[in-house]
């Protein structure tokens, strides 16, 4: 088995190569070589992407497909990769297949540290500790005498055909109130036109729709940032066309009252951005869109697991009980730990304890009794 590694740039044309290794991989629709182009075309980020190819096959095969983005912090502070390939991807594992990750995580590190213009330190956030990548990366470090720092864990929403949908219980009762509820207003349907024109529509829809609610308001909606804008529009637009987006409607009379982004590697379907009226919040539009979209696309020949992208405290919570584990991880490649690895290192912790600090403070406000309670009580 004789495997190389080459780094390019995002500006790939991989067509069936990449076809062909996520029917055998952990997928990863952000690795998606027609999300990266987008990067490229708008400039989003400084992104490369290191392929590992197996050179003893009969033809040059691709075994491995890993995209990771040049970040520097401040002007002064020193440049780092994020495996987050770049700003709205949730997942920064590599696409491997699994017959050859003990060769092509070995084999990604040394073309890093090999090469003069990649730094050592990488920024492992959102990683998937379920996938064979994971083992193989533990392993390569270990052998490197490498120890990753472990920033978190967690448990990210995550379904199957098999396991994880909630069948019965109160959560299932509300669905069906609120379905029954809103269907008395009007004709409900699900549309999931997976068409490029389709697509591109439903997204201006759900971009509408985004900016309309509290995401406006705070200015953390796509359409807030005109440079988000033209970035997501063309990711969206290059995911379609080779039928690896659509977004879901949820519409009342044929008005649309939430909206899902649903992204598509493999057997596997993301769900990546969700919105939804707020003049229709009591029906739980939102909720409801995912659990029948659940339902159709389990109900199809090709999905056969979905990503919920989303933390563990989401409401996808509440409708799928299956967890995947997921981790944060910093690490340094080079011959010890260097100032650069050190720096960040500082920081982050500091950023997860001030983020730890707030979630307490949260859970505490939310589980301090009101007056009103207390007046109620006595």
């Amino acid at each position: 088995m004789s495997i190389s590694v080459t780094i390019d740039s995002p500006n790939l044309d991989l067509g069936s190569q990449w076809d062909d290794l996520v029917q055998r991989a952990s997928s990863n629709v952000f690795m998606n070589p027609a999300a990266l182009n987008a990067v490229c075309e708008t400039n989003f980020a400084r992104t490369r992407v290191l392929l590992a190819w197996d050179e003893g096959a009969e033809s040059r095969k691709l075994v491995g497909l890993w995209a990771l983005r040049l970040r520097k912090m401040a002007p002064f502070w020193p440049v780092v990769l994020e495996a987050l390939p770049y700003n709205y991807a949730f997942l920064s594992s590599p696409v491997v297949d699994p017959a050859f990750a003990d060769e092509v995580i070995p084999a990604f590190f040394a073309a890093i540290e090999k090469d003069p213009l990649l730094p050592n330190v990488v920024n492992l956030k959102s990683f998937d500790a379920e996938t064979p990548s994971h083992a193989a990366m533990m392993k390569a470090l270990t052998g490197r005498g490498a120890q990753p720092l472990v920033l978190s864990e967690s448990a990210r929403p995550f379904v199957t055909r098999e396991f994880g949908v909630k069948r019965s219980g109160s959560t299932r009762k509300k669905l069906r109130q609120d379905w029954n509820r809103l269907s008395a207003l009007g004709a409900v349907e699900i549309v999931n036109d997976r068409t490029p024109a389709g697509v591109e529509h439903a997204f201006e829809t759900f971009l509408a729709m985004e900016k309309a609610s509290w995401k406006g308001e705070q200015g953390t909606a796509l359409l807030s940032d005109a440079q988000d804008a033209v970035f997501v529009r063309r990711l969206l637009h290059n995911l379609a066309a080779r039928q690896a987006a659509s977004v879901a409607l949820l519409r009342l009379d044929g008005a649309a009252i939430a909206a899902q982004v649903l992204m598509y590697c493999g057997s596997t379907a993301y769900t990546w951005k969700t919105a939804f009226d707020a003049k229709f919040s009591k029906y739980s539009p939102g909720t409801l869109l995912i659990d029948r979209i659940t339902e159709e696309l389990f109900a199809g020949p090709d999905i056969m697991a979905i990503n919920s992208c989303a933390a563990e405290e989401s409401f996808m919570a509440q409708l799928w009980t299956g967890r995947r584990a997921m981790v944060d991880m910093l690490v340094d490649i080079g011959p010890g730990r260097s100032l650069s690895y050190r720096m960040e290192a500082g920081w982050l912790l500091g950023y997860q304890g001030l983020r730890d600090l707030r979630q307490r403070l949260r859970n505490r406000h939310a589980a301090r009794p009101h007056a009103s309670s207390n007046s109620s009580a006595a």
